[in-house]
Formats: structure tokens, C-alpha cells, sequence
């Protein structure tokens, strides 16, 4: 079923396209953790993001010592950090 998904746009409460995550090679995982949190949380805030950072284990300590290396994951400290809300469109 994801394999025919291409991307995931994150929008914010007016509609606008705010980040987009490629099912490709070197963001399949991010992906894949977004899109299972999306669909359980019904989007993305805050407490899908803890769980999405909890699923990226040891990947999120590497992103908390070297900001900018995982944008993926940065992103998901915002949400946690701004209180944000996406919902997340698959195509």
C-alpha cells in the first residue's frame, strides 16, 4: 500500500503546503513513521510527533546533538516544542 504513495504533504490549519516528505530512498523511513503516526493520530501534533521520536530512536539523539542533520526529525521537535498542527495529505 505505500509503495504506491510518492509523497506526504504536511499542511498547516489554512490549507498551505508546509513541508513534503518523498517516499524515495533516504526518506522512506521518515516516511513510513509519519504516514503511521498521521493515520493514528488523525495528523500531526503533538503527541504523534512523541511518538514519532520514540520510533526514530536512536536517530532522534543523533538529531538532538547535530541540529540540521535530520530535518525530518527536526521537524518533529517544533511540533513538540510550538504546539503545531499539521494534517498530512498522502498522494
Amino acid at each position: 500500500m505505500l509503495d504506491a504513495l510518492a509523497v506526504l504533504q504536511l499542511q498547516d490549519a489554512s490549507g498551505a503546503t508546509r513541508a513534503t516528505i518523498e517516499n524515495k530512498p533516504g526518506s522512506q523511513g521518515s516516511f513510513r513513521v509519519y504516514h503511521f503516526v498521521a493515520n493514528k493520530w488523525g495528523g500531526l501534533g503533538q503527541e504523534a510527533a512523541r511518538e514519532a521520536l520514540d520510533l526514530f530512536a536512536e536517530h532522534t539523539q543523533d538529531a538532538k546533538q547535530h541540529p540540521g542533520k535530520h530535518p525530518n526529525i527536526d521537524r518533529l521537535f517544533e511540533i513538540v516544542e510550538k504546539n503545531l498542527h499539521y494534517s498530512v495529505k498522502a498522494n
